[in-house]
Formats: C-alpha cells, structure tokens, sequence
C-alpha cells in the first residue's frame, strides 16, 4: 500500500506541473499580443478593424448622357447611358432588375394638352407652323428621331419657346453645341441642337425669357453640312430633374394644336 502511494506522487506532481506551464503560456501570449476584438482577423488590431469598414472612395462623376433624339453615342469623355424602349434616356446608375433602366413617368397625351397651355413659341425665327413637318418616329440610325428638325438659313436666330432656367450648355459630337432648357414649373425640358454658335452672354443657370435669342442655326455635330436645322426635341423629366433624363415628347403634336 505505501508502496502505491509512493509511485502516484510523480504522476501528480507532473500533472501539476503541465497545467502551470500552460496557464504561464496563455499569460504571456495575453500580455504580448493584446486582447483581440471578437471578429478582427489575427495580426490586426481595433485600428484594423476599423480603417477596413471606414467609408469608400468616392465613386467617380456619371458617364455622358446621351442626348435625347441624337443619333449614336455622346461624347464627353465617357460611353452614352442606354435608350430604354419608348425613347427614354436612362441616367447611368439607374439600373434596375435586369440591368433595365428605372423608366420615368410615361409621357401621355396629358402632358401634350400641358404643352399646349404653355403657348410655346416657335424656335426658329421666321418660321411658321405649315413649314413644320412631323418627322418624331422616323428612324435615325436604328433608333427613332424624336425630334423634329426645323431647316433654315444658316445663323437665323434660334429663341426660347418660353421662359424657363438654362439647365445645360452641352457639346457632343453628335448633337453639336446644344441647349438644355427648362419649363418654369421643371416638368418639362426642351432640347436645341446643332447650333452654329451660342448667343454671345449665354450662360448655364440664365434665367431664359420666351423669344431671347439663345443660339443660331447650324450644321455643328452630325448634321450634314449642306443642311442647317435645328433639332428640337421635348420630354418629360423625372422625379429628380437630371437634364439629359426623360420621356420624349412629340413637338410637332405640341406646335399644331388649334
């Protein structure tokens, strides 16, 4: 018997001795690395932690928008935000299910009755309503016009059809240099392209009168330069008021309403 207690005592004694060394590990791991927040990666601490969830880049300026009824790409450093069917100009980033974009309010025979209302005046100096022909659902390059294009001698001057905000001086090599101009209420946006040159004190912000000269009949862009017109298109803006954004709008339908 007191031979048995005798050989247990080693075996105790090492155990003894096993977990003090254990515990002494842990101690001095505690003590050189620090206590990690629960969820940071070994090797970083809580600055780690919290540079990774601090705030992103920010991300760069929208792609140039395609100007509505202008045939092909814009440029403006960047690729054209996609036509949506129905003729509207989809805001890169809009995307939705589908890489479809988010489409505004549909444009209907309501806002034609608007338009009407609003008694715009022809763009073109001189010009009177017969000489206006409806070339809205005409193709142009695989996509419909939706515009109408109003021939005249070159630098005949181009007027406001009504008062409103100049939202956007803008040159493409499609559309040339081109004018993006707001109805008082910014429902509406109206849509003057291929000028030959801007009208001298122009500027984007301008609060335009109905009949100021703006700008002057041209062949700049993709018009072919034995044919001066201005393109002139109308649409609908959307809920955040983006000018190259909107559903079109006929203006031929708008100009003849008795």
């Amino acid at each position: 018997m007191i031979r048995e207690k005798r050989r247990g005592r080693p075996v105790l004694l090492a155990g003894l001795g096993g977990f003090a060394l254990g515990a002494a590990t842990v101690l001095l791991v505690v003590w050189v690395y620090g206590v990690r927040p629960a969820g940071v990666p070994i090797g970083e601490g809580r600055a780690g932690a919290e540079g990774r969830e601090g705030p992103t880049a920010a991300p760069s300026g929208p792609l140039a928008p395609r100007a509505p009824g202008v045939r092909g790409p814009s440029s403006g450093g960047g690729a054209p935000g996609p036509l949506a069917p129905g003729g509207i100009v989809a805001a890169p980033g809009s995307a939705t299910r589908g890489g479809e974009a988010a489409p505004p309010p549909p444009a209907a025979a309501s806002d034609i009755d608007a338009l009407g209302r609003h008694h715009l005046l022809l763009p073109v100096q001189g010009l009177r309503r017969e000489q206006l022909r409806d070339s809205f659902a005409e193709s142009r390059g695989g996509h419909l016009h939706e515009a109408i294009d109003i021939l005249a001698a070159r630098n005949t001057p181009v007027m406001a059809v009504e008062d409103g905000r100049l939202a956007k001086l803008f040159v493409s090599a499609q559309g040339g240099n081109t004018i993006y101009q707001f109805d008082p209420s910014e429902t509406y946006a109206y849509y003057y392209a291929h000028l030959e040159r801007y009208a001298d004190g122009v500027h984007e912000g301008d609060q335009l009168r109905r009949g100021q000269v703006i700008g002057y009949v041209g062949t700049s862009g993709n018009a072919p330069p034995e044919s001066p017109h201005l393109h002139f298109a109308i649409y609908r803006l959307t809920a955040d008021k983006q000018w190259w954004k909107g559903a079109a709008l006929d203006p031929f339908l708008v100009f003849t309403q008795p």
